[in-house]
Formats: C-alpha cells, sequence, structure tokens
C-alpha cells in the first residue's frame, strides 16, 4: 500500500497536475480560436502570436510595476498587469481587423484567403515582439512559489515521494475555470451572446433579424484577444516567457480545437485536456513509477518512456492528422453527425 501511494504522488506531482494545468492553457487559446472561426469563418494563424503580444505586454507592465514597488504578494505582480496586458491586446486586435481582416471579409474572399493572410499578420506580429523584447528567457512569477512544497508532504505523510504544487499552477486552474464559466454564461444569457450564436449559425438570417454584423465581429475580437492574452500569460508564469514557443503553441491549439470541433467551445476545452495529458503522458519517464508497482526483476534500466521530450509537438500533429483523416469536423461537432 505504501509503494502505491508513493506511484500515485509520483503520477500526481510529474504528469496529472503539470497536465491539466497546460490542458487549461491550451483549452483557453483552442477556446480563443474556435470563436474567431465560428464567427469570422477562418483559421487565425496569427492567434498564437497574439498570446505572444499579450504576455509580452503583460511583462513589460509588470516589471514597470514591480520597478516602483507595486505588488499583490504572495501573487504574483503579472496578475496586476494583466487587465493592462489584455487591454491592449484588444486594441491592436481590433486594429488588425480594421486595417487587414475587414478589407478581405467585405469582398467575401475564400476562407483559406484569410488563413493566408493570417500568416502574414502572425509573421509581422512576431517581428514586432521580437524586436521589442527580445528573444531570451523572461520570468513572469514573483509571488510565493509552492502553495505545497515536497519536503512539507514528505513531512506530513512519511511518503518517500514528494508532492509540489506551484501556485502558478492553482491561478492557472481558477482563473480557467472562473473564465470559461463566465464565457459561457455570456453566450448563453446575454443579448450580446445569443446574437453572436446567431450570427455564427447564419450570417445572412442574422443580418436580416437587426444584428450588427460589425459589432458581433468587434465582440468576437475583444474575447478572443482576452482569452489568447489569458492564455499566454498563464502559460508564461507557469513555465517562462519565449517568444517563439507561442509560434509553437499553434499547432497543439489547433489540435485541440479540432479534435472537438472547430467553432464547439465545449469541444475545444476537452480536446485541450485530451492533446494535453497526451503530450505529457507519452514523453513522461514511467521507470519510477513502474519501481512501485512492479517487482524489481521485471524492470531494467530503460527510461520506459515513449518518445523524447523533444518530439513532444509531434503528438499534436499525429493527434491533428488523425482527427483530420478519421473525422475531419471533430469528434464533438453534431454538425457532422
Amino acid at each position: 500500500m505504501h509503494d502505491l501511494a508513493n506511484a500515485f504522488v509520483l503520477l500526481l506531482n510529474y504528469l496529472i497536475v503539470p497536465a491539466t494545468t497546460y490542458g487549461c492553457q491550451l483549452a483557453l487559446g483552442a477556446l480563443g480560436g474556435s470563436l474567431l472561426f465560428s464567427v469570422l469563418r477562418f483559421s487565425n494563424f496569427a492567434h498564437g502570436e497574439l498570446m505572444s503580444f499579450g504576455t509580452m505586454t503583460t511583462l513589460l507592465v509588470t516589471w514597470w510595476l514591480q520597478a516602483r514597488g507595486l505588488t499583490i504578494q504572495p501573487l504574483a505582480t503579472a496578475l496586476l498587469a494583466l487587465p493592462v496586458g489584455i487591454f491592449v491586446t484588444v486594441l491592436v486586435s481590433l486594429g488588425t481587423d480594421r486595417c487587414v481582416y475587414r478589407y478581405y471579409r467585405a469582398k467575401r474572399s475564400d476562407p483559406i484567403v484569410l488563413l493566408i493572410v493570417s500568416i502574414g499578420v502572425m509573421l509581422v506580429m512576431s517581428g514586432i515582439v521580437r524586436f521589442i523584447i527580445g528573444t531570451d528567457d523572461r520570468t513572469l512569477d514573483d509571488g510565493v512559489r509552492f502553495v505545497v512544497s515536497a519536503k512539507g508532504f514528505r513531512d506530513l505523510t512519511g511518503l518517500q515521494e514528494g508532492l509540489a504544487i506551484r501556485a502558478t499552477q492553482i491561478m492557472t486552474i481558477v482563473l480557467a475555470a472562473a473564465s470559461v464559466a463566465l464565457l459561457f454564461w455570456f453566450l448563453h444569457y446575454t443579448k450580446t451572446g445569443k446574437a453572436m450564436r446567431a450570427y455564427a449559425d447564419n450570417e445572412d438570417l442574422a443580418g436580416l433579424s437587426g444584428i450588427s454584423a460589425q459589432r458581433v465581429v468587434t465582440i468576437t475580437w475583444i474575447l478572443a484577444a482576452t482569452l489568447a492574452t489569458l492564455a499566454g500569460v498563464l502559460y508564461g508564469l507557469d513555465k517562462s516567457f519565449r517568444p517563439f514557443v507561442y509560434q509553437q503553441l499553434v499547432l497543439p491549439i489547433f489540435a485541440a480545437a479540432i479534435v472537438g470541433g472547430f467553432g464547439n467551445p465545449v469541444g475545444a476545452i476537452i480536446g485541450g485536456f485530451i492533446v494535453a495529458f497526451s503530450e505529457v503522458a507519452l514523453t513522461y519517464s514511467f521507470k519510477r513509477f513502474l519501481g512501485y508497482v512492479v517487482p524489481a526483476d521485471w524492470t531494467s534500466d530503460s527510461l520506459y518512456q515513449l518518445i523524447s521530450t523533444d518530439y513532444k509537438y509531434a503528438v499534436s500533429f499525429v493527434i491533428l492528422v488523425v482527427v483530420l483523416i478519421v473525422r475531419p469536423s471533430g469528434f464533438l461537432n453534431r454538425r457532422s453527425a
């Protein structure tokens, strides 16, 4: 029983908690991408750079606050700077839509044209972020690092394995849950949210019903930019901020959105956790875990790791390809039934 408890704590510490945190971050990113796809009907490849821009802005404001001694200990100062990061990112999103996307939307261009345009926007935003803040790792977290420490847990339980839960992991789960709840309340119980859903279902019929297309588009960009900034900041708090990583995050975010069906908010959330747990589980070394649950002479010197962590994004790619082959519209998309 003692070994089983150690094995469970080991999985909790290195697989379940990190995957849950990562899943929350992917779910928020996928939600923003799904909203844009539902309303504007194109896949925004610049969504990862939108996350990067929002995180960069939040980080710059965080540094400004820290230089003036303004913190919210024991929480991270980045949470105090987050509203500013969201506000600036929303302005950039609305400006990009007005200067770039609106022209193609007015011409009723094909979705593939908008997708290509979004790649151009991604490259421009990527260059701007790197020009402003550089390419080095940056740390956002300056609050209490651990809610539960490994040593304290071992002293309390007498187990060999220690459980360490970081404050950023708790913040990620709490903020992600609150954001998702608020978004679903907004979409289902407010007049604007219902108008967005009607516009997403049938743009022409929504226009005949008196729904303002431009207002719906504006609200959609505001929500997408907010979710992107929140996802980016929470990812940066949990790990670190490095601009090019957010460009790579587009792959697992799109995989998460497609697993649940692009345009399906619930599917985006479930897809985020599927992708996150797949990446973490397939790159996790089960050697120590097996040492607790099977006899010692049954194991070898192998790490019992299916793939190297260097290839974790390959997991998202494989999931993406498999879903597109087996069920292109997503496993949770009711329209594909």
